[in-house]
């Protein structure tokens, strides 16, 4: 016998259907929507929960509550969980992992986001990787089905039991149930692989960390978090390179915009790697984003702003903007080169920049004066990774602003 529950909201600004045994679908959009359901709840092999209903099936679609998916790519080690502790304090709120769950969880959830590791989707663990002779890199090695099915019911409002990737054990540990935030944020090796994947991001990040760069940061992490020796490291880069050769880099010339790191260009021959070049690179046409640019929108631009204003010490800042071609596309390009030596001036910086997104004058400023324990908080990396997230939060509420002024039309009968 069918039970009937009955859901009551102030507004449902959704479009709905109920579909019959005949394939009649009816339209509306009313306070009160009455599923006809029986009680028993099921979960497909695929982890993705449904409710089994009979005769009628009601489904919904969009409103305001539809997911906003963002996705970033990068190697292992190069700064994204760095990035997704920059992005969630601009949404507010801290990201912590699931309470009561696996301790071993790779999720972060605050009160808007939650992000999960793409690491959670391998299809072997580390002893079947070692087996089979290939690296996590490979894609091979992973589910692109199930994260494609899951990442796809979580943009439709639909909750998933997501698999967890132990990096302490290296075994694929029991799912976790993962509700659909404001904002879901896929990190990882593989996020714009999949074609079905990259056509569900609303929008797309790659970090772009040159060789010499990548391996001073992975020989911090690594030995200094993980116990790992240089040589193992040495060893795991090695190995690594031509998948990623293969498999991951491919991906920047997809993302919506790329944060390139490499190597100073004011200090000759540099080999230290404490000071950095970084490029905030971004796609021209993208919808509900417009590039930041410095001084003059589209024109090319060469400032070193050390002076009266700034504080700078050997080797000093350089600034540069201008229009490029990037595997094809139409971006434009800011540039710093340098660190500073006073966060508090960097709010000179931010004062010609423009199409920051920013909610007051000097919230680039203040966000990285907050977080200045972060790593790059006094070089590009740390600057372009927040100017990143205000364009996020901007391109956030650009959708959900779209999606309340969107009327409801409803289906034919």
């Amino acid at each position: 016998m069918a039970a009937c529950t009955v859901y009551s909201t102030q507004s449902l600004n959704t479009s709905c259907f109920i579909s019959t045994p005949s394939h009649t679908h009816y339209g509306f959009h009313q306070k009160q929507v009455v599923f006809y359901t029986t009680s028993k709840r099921i979960s497909n092999k695929r982890g993705i929960n449904t409710i089994s209903t009979s005769p009628y099936v009601i489904k919904c679609a969009g409103g305001d509550s539809q997911t906003v998916v963002i996705g970033l790519a990068a190697d292992s080690g190069c700064g994204k969980s760095t990035f997704m502790r920059r992005l969630t304090s601009v949404f507010g709120g801290t990201a912590e992992p699931p309470k009561g769950g696996n301790p071993d969880s790779n999720t972060l959830i605050s009160d808007t986001t939650t992000v999960i590791c793409l690491d959670d989707y391998h299809s072997l663990d580390r002893t079947g990787r070692k087996e089979k002779g290939v690296t996590a890199l490979d894609p091979k090695a992973n589910d692109f089905d199930l994260m494609y099915e899951q990442v796809k019911a979580i943009k439709d409002g639909i909750a998933v039991q997501k698999p967890i990737y132990n990096h302490v054990t290296g075994l694929l540990d029991p799912p976790e149930l993962i509700k659909p935030p404001k904002i879901l944020v896929i990190e990882g090796l593989h996020p714009m692989y999949d074609a079905r994947v990259r056509d569900l991001l609303d929008f797309s990040i790659y970090l772009d960390i040159s060789n010499e760069v990548k391996f001073a940061w992975k020989i911090q992490r690594d030995m200094a978090e993980r116990g790992h020796s240089l040589e193992s490291i040495k060893a795991s880069i090695e190995a690594r390179k031509p998948d990623f050769d293969a498999y991951i880099d491919p991906q920047k010339q997809y993302a919506d915009a790329v944060i390139e790191v490499l190597p100073t260009q004011l200090i000759p021959d540099d080999n230290e790697g404490k000071i950095l070049r970084v490029r905030l690179i971004q796609k021209e046409g993208i919808k509900k984003f417009s590039p930041v640019y410095l001084f003059d929108d589209g024109s090319t631009i060469s400032w070193i702003p050390c002076g009266r204003k700034l504080t700078c010490s050997y080797p000093g800042i350089k600034f540069a903007y201008g229009p490029e071609t990037y595997f094809g596309n139409e971006v434009s390009v800011v540039e710093m080169d340098g660190q500073f030596d006073r966060l508090d001036e960097l709010i000179y910086v931010e004062s010609h920049l423009s199409n920051l997104s920013s909610k007051f004058y000097g919230e680039v400023t203040q966000q990285l004066l907050k977080h200045t324990d972060f790593p790059g908080s006094n070089n590009g990396t740390g600057l372009f990774q927040t100017i990143v997230g205000l364009k996020i939060r901007d391109l956030y509420e650009q959708i959900v602003a779209a999606r309340a002024e969107t009327p409801v039309r409803s289906a034919k009968v």
